[in-house]
């Protein structure tokens, strides 16, 4: 039997979502380990994408096969046994030949900056001090991104894939002078390693005035080749929003909701 768990978490003490050989205390980690404990053996989880270190997930699906239907309060156990930075928000029986990485149609991920120090923020909005900021160059800068169609200059490791063409059908910048925030969002039918944080890095060179326009377009369409690619600070995103033709899930996402106030 398989079931879909829709989950958030705050990534900010973890290091990213997917286990590794390397590296301890992942997400992925943490809830197979529960699980695990709960079930009496052996249980392992597959994810709709991965996480870099730091960052959050206000929406995440994930799948686990099980032999048979659990015969307790699934959802509520596995919320007492999770630390408090991780909650599900729903557990739904699927069939078995659907995939939560494969079936998705769509991804959205939102990015928050800060350049006014708070401390509320701190852990969900990256926090750039005295930012001084073009907005209207950088919506310029977020419509290219649009139009493209390879990523591959904005991929922190392209040869992991077998193509880096990604269909974006959003891509978006808010501004509040007021409150001293911004937020990029940003949905595609796939994203590559790195690619949102390196997004909104050139963003804000654009933004600055560091680069010009016509610099970004000549490295978005790969006309030079940077052999460095920095991305931006990891807290101030969030995978938002996970979307499959065969569910509707729930929004549960409150945090995000309040980190969009102005910001819509």
């Amino acid at each position: 039997m398989r079931y879909f768990l829709h989950i958030g978490y705050d990534g900010s003490n973890y290091r990213g979502w997917q286990r590794q050989k390397s590296v301890s205390n992942t997400v992925q980690e943490v809830i197979e380990q529960k699980l695990s404990q709960m079930f009496k053996k052996e249980i392992y989880i597959y994810g709709c994408g991965r996480t870099d270190a730091g960052v959050h997930a206000s929406q995440y699906v994930m799948q686990i096969n099980l032999e048979e239907a659990p015969q307790f309060d699934f959802k509520f156990r596995l919320n007492k046994n999770l630390p408090d930075d991780i909650a599900v928000f729903e557990i739904i029986k699927v069939d078995e030949n659907q995939n939560c990485r494969y079936n998705t149609t769509s991804r959205t991920y939102d990015y928050f900056i800060h350049w006014k120090k708070d401390p509320v923020l701190k852990r969900y909005s990256s926090f750039y001090e005295d930012l001084e900021l073009d907005f209207d160059v950088m919506k310029e800068a977020a419509a290219l991104i649009l139009e493209a169609k390879d990523f591959k200059s904005l991929c922190k490791k392209p040869d992991l894939y077998d193509h880096t063409l990604c269909h974006i059908t959003n891509c978006a910048l808010f501004f509040n002078e007021e409150q001293g925030r911004l937020r990029f969002t940003i949905t595609s039918n796939r994203f590559l390693r790195g690619m949102v944080r390196i997004c909104v890095f050139f963003l804000l060179e654009v933004g600055t005035g560091k680069m010009t326009l016509e610099a970004f377009n000549d490295i978005l369409y790969q006309k030079v080749e940077l052999k460095e690619k920095e991305p931006a600070l990891p807290n101030g995103l969030f995978l938002s929003k996970v979307e499959y033709p065969f569910l509707t899930l729930k929004d549960s996402h409150q945090l995000i909701r309040m980190l969009k106030f102005g910001l819509t």
